[in-house]
């Protein structure tokens, strides 16, 4: 029996893809990677994604793991490998208000867990552009960010515990709601971020937290970047750290919205080199109730700490959300950023992190760089600041694989000299994999490749990804 075979026997024929059925799933978000999976395997349960898993194994087939198909890196990239959705697999087994947790299954959408726990005046904080196509499985395995980190931290800060099928079938349940276990290496963790090569999370334990009663959100435009980190560290101190998002974006994304999405109105009418996207979330009373005046507390602490800037001359200009539609419209200006991003080719697209005061410092120094290797290249920029996490986008003036190698390494240069990293949000997947060749500690290097032999001895779990080969 064949392997497609003994898995449409186990999952059923509507559950095992091939051909035109499989068109969907072999092209990602961006459409640099293009794959040909011997089949797609949709399990629908735990039990199933096993005998799936041990299946391959038994044929010695190896298995790629797949969710929403929105990310960046390559990571899903395969030739003859079995691709694993878990898309059907996308229920809330239980939202639990008191203990504020959600158990879920990987296939879960974000943006339903975000439904979810609305429904119980609770808020599951991994907020970003793609969160209603973006699964759970697949934020794990990237251990994604987003707008929220700032406040409430990475993906991997809001799981308490996981469910993992490992490479020989079995399940690896981890599904802990404790906040403290000593018992040994915190396993879990293993997992968020290894983009499936350790194993295939199927179910996790997630952190909820109160639902903001009212958010403050403005847009402004500072004076410049260090002006712009007072005005969040101003912010963090007078609202005891409620700063949910601090974004920017500089004069050539704004331009550059304006041109690609003209409906969407700018938000002054002169174009500023600094401009900053700032929300913040209230949950007590006090600070969200309505006044006589109809005024939210939290708005008018806002109101007061820009005015007090403005008359410093560290703020340029500012508006206020007055109703959820302004408020809308203005995360529309930042969640646009993917769409506008990938008009243009050809296109290096990075996401790094460096301290929160040296943004600055890199933008002024990658740009430096890269006029030097083209200068007829452009770039563009947009990014989480209150986390220090830069989307820096290059696009050459010709497709050079030289060129593009000299520029990624020239950011990778820039960002080792202001103690960086490479990668802050997106994974490594293939399109970064040169990078951990080059910049990743050698010794993390081989602990990482003993930790996959030990989980994966026979490579079948995403193979190519994440981990460079030994003696690149």
């Amino acid at each position: 029996m064949t392997l497609t075979a003994r898995l449409t026997e186990l999952l059923g024929a509507a559950n095992v893809l091939t051909g035109e059925a499989a068109a969907r799933y072999c092209r990602d978000w961006t459409g640099k990677y293009q794959s040909s999976p011997l089949a797609v395997a949709r399990p629908g349960t735990t039990a199933e994604v096993s005998a799936t898993v041990r299946a391959c194994a038994e044929a010695g087939v190896a298995v790629v793991p797949t969710g929403g198909l929105t990310g960046l890196t390559g990571a899903t990239m395969n030739e003859g490998a079995l691709m694993l959705s878990l898309e059907r697999m996308n229920r809330i087994r239980e939202i639990r208000a008191d203990t504020r947790l959600a158990v879920v299954e990987a296939g879960t959408i974000l943006q339903s867990l975000h439904e979810g726990a609305d429904a119980e005046n609770l808020y599951f904080p991994l907020w970003f552009g793609a969160r209603g196509s973006a699964q759970i499985g697949g934020v794990l395995s990237t251990n994604a960010g987003g707008s929220n980190v700032l406040r409430y931290g990475s993906t991997r800060a809001l799981c308490l515990g996981l469910e993992v099928v490992l490479a020989d079938g079995r399940v690896l349940n981890l599904m802990s709601e404790l906040h403290k276990d000593n018992s040994g290496y915190d396993l879990k963790d293993l997992f968020i971020g290894a983009e499936g090569t350790l194993g295939i999370i199927t179910a996790a334990v997630m952190k909820l937290v109160p639902k903001p009663r009212a958010h403050a959100t403005a847009t402004l435009a500072a004076r410049s970047l260090p002006d712009a980190l007072i005005l969040l560290n101003r912010l963090q101190e007078a609202t005891g750290g409620a700063v949910e998002a601090f974004e920017y974006m500089p004069r050539r994304y704004m331009e550059r919205l304006a041109r690609e999405l003209p409906n969407l109105k700018p938000p002054f009418a002169e174009t500023h080199d600094t401009t900053i996207l700032v929300e913040v979330g209230a949950t007590a009373p006090r600070d969200a109730d309505a006044l006589a005046d109809g005024s939210l507390p939290i708005v008018t602490l806002l109101e007061e700490t820009l005015a007090g800037m403005m008359e410093e001359g560290m703020v340029l200009d500012a508006t206020v959300a007055r109703t959820e539609a302004q408020r809308r419209e203005m995360w529309e200006r930042r969640e646009s950023a993917a769409r506008i991003t990938f008009t243009q080719m050809p296109i290096i697209d990075t996401d790094i992190a460096v301290p929160l005061d040296r943004v600055g410092d890199f933008l002024t120094a990658i740009d430096a760089r890269l006029a030097e290797l083209d200068p007829e290249a452009t770039s563009l920029v947009v990014a989480h600041l209150g986390d220090g996490n830069v989307h820096y986008t290059a696009y050459p003036s010709r497709t050079d694989p030289a060129l593009n190698e000299a520029v990624v390494t020239a950011l990778e240069d820039v960002v080792a000299d202001l103690k960086g990293s490479f990668s802050a949000e997106h994974g490594v997947g293939l399109s970064k994999l040169p990078s951990m060749t080059r910049r990743k500690d050698p010794v993390a290097l081989d602990v990482m490749r003993s930790l996959k032999a030990a989980l994966d001895p026979r490579g079948l779990l995403n193979p190519g990804k994440t981990i460079p080969p030994a003696g690149q």
